[in-house]
């Protein structure tokens, strides 16, 4: 074997030594300095002693110590070291079981010399990646980014400038931008910070409501005032009197809604549906949309008295590609943020995969961006995102299969419970309404096809809408 101290060093754990004298005679043969240990025991005991291994190549099944149990405590004692698991079962619960527990990739015995090769070749480089993204430092604290936005060029900077200016009043704001720039984070952010931060927040989505369902999800309504209305629903308004309501996507609101919206703006009182008295309520209102208001106003889709009574002062968010300069620092936040939520185990970012972020056009903005950050940290084998960890249309590569243009169900999940109990609403009846919402939209507010794409029948969405 060779015994040149600055070759890469491998260390390979197995009870059979078989396996152990044929693995070691492929990976020298490409110079590698190997070394062996027989059990899981002697395994573990030579990484806690040191020095350290490059890679391991470890069996699954062993007497004693199991190769995942080994390889819990060899993660436990360096959460970097970098294993590859060896085993002759190839299921799926041994694949999701290595790397659930942070393997690198696992080879099927009989062994390929090539295959062997390979992944040692791609598993020394992925090592050496590491080793170079060096001490990280992250470029923001998350302590000082409690509400979320992040970002320190010029242009978030007016950003910054007029929240503050607009926290000591009820002044209506309305917030103008692209999908994905952080609107509904600006409007959190101004409600923190004013005199009703201890009343409600409740943030509306106009767009995923179906037009003949807003004003009751806004204003409620009364028993009997319509089909399936068999008790009386307290609205949006009432539920967040003294508090801020967020109206987003409201250049998506029907003309019948927007005049019952003015009448809460200038009258400050509002009618359930199929009620006659008036409900006093006290609401700052703060809305935003990524449409062209003015156009709609022209086009006679908005109405113009409650276009100036909304935008009595403008926070424009600018697209990402605007503030190019603030991406680390979204990065570094979006990271942090989930090693904190322990969501990743990964804590750092190469600066060549920084590099590929920082060039990247962005279309869907800072959500686009957190997504790919997210989906990058999942997927990271070590504890540093790499650039072949974030997804080939990032890269600039074809895929090689068609990629999902989303998170996955588990990673989607994650973030709407999230966001559900970030609104203080009861988790379940949130996101059940925003499912229901979305699908009767997406029919044009058709129940019968609604329900047959929910799977309910028509009187079971009835009782629930």
């Amino acid at each position: 074997m060779d015994t040149n101290p600055k070759s890469p060093t491998i260390l390979v754990i197995d009870d059979d030594a078989e396996i152990r004298y044929s693995l070691s005679r492929v990976l020298s043969s490409r110079g590698y300095h190997v070394s062996e240990a027989p059990s899981g025991e002697q395994g573990v005991a030579v990484v806690k002693k040191g020095p350290l291994p490059d890679l391991i190549f470890l069996d699954i099944r062993m007497t004693g110590m199991s190769g995942l149990e080994a390889l819990q405590h060899i993660r436990s004692a360096n959460p970097k070291q970098l294993v590859i698991l060896m085993t002759a079962f190839g299921t799926a619960q041994t694949a999701i079981e290595a790397m659930k527990y942070g393997a690198l990739d696992y080879i099927m015995k009989p062994f390929d010399p090539q295959r062997v090769l390979a992944l040692a070749e791609n598993a020394l480089k992925t090592h050496a990646d590491l080793r170079a993204v060096g001490d990280y430092k992250p470029t923001i604290n998350t302590e000082d980014y409690k509400e979320g936005i992040v970002g320190s060029s010029p242009v978030m900077q007016e950003v910054f400038k007029v929240i503050g200016q607009v926290t000591a009043s009820d002044v209506t704001v309305m917030i103008t931008g692209e999908s994905g720039t952080g609107k509904e984070l600006v409007a959190r952010s101004i409600w923190k910070h004013s005199h009703r931060a201890g009343k409600p927040f409740i943030a509306v989505n106009c767009a995923a409501i179906p037009d003949n369902l807003i004003e009751s999800e806004l204003f409620g309504h009364e028993k009997g005032s319509f089909t399936g209305a068999t008790v009386q629903r307290i609205g949006k308004f009432e539920l967040c009197d003294g508090g801020t309501i967020f109206l987003d996507e409201i250049g998506d609101m029907a003309l019948a809604t927007q005049t019952k919206i003015l009448r809460v703006l200038q009258q400050g009182e509002i009618q359930r549906v199929g009620g006659t008295e008036t409900v006093r309520v006290d609401v700052r209102i703060i809305a935003a949309t990524n449409k062209d208001l003015e156009a709609t106003v022209k086009a006679k889709a908005f109405r113009e008295d409650l276009y100036y009574r909304l935008n009595v002062v403008r926070i424009k968010m600018p697209p990402l590609r605007d503030r190019v300069e603030d991406i680390p620092q979204i990065v570094d936040f979006c990271v942090q943020n989930l090693v904190k939520q322990r969501k990743a185990r990964t804590s750092r970012v190469s600066p060549e995969a920084m590099a590929v972020l920082t060039r990247h056009a962005w279309p869907g903005n800072v959500r686009e961006l957190e997504n790919v950050v997210y989906r990058s940290a999942v997927v990271a084998q070590g504890d540093a995102i790499l650039v072949k960890d974030l997804p080939p249309d990032i890269r600039g590569e074809a895929a090689d299969s068609p990629q999902p243009a989303v998170l996955t169900v588990d990673a989607a999940l994650d973030f709407l419970v999230d966001q559900a109990l970030a609104s203080g609403e009861p988790v379940l009846g949130l996101l059940e309404k925003g499912v229901v919402s979305r699908v009767l939209k997406a029919e044009g507010g058709d129940e019968a096809r609604a329900a047959k794409r929910l799977g309910l029948t028509k009187a079971a969405l009835k009782k629930r809408l």
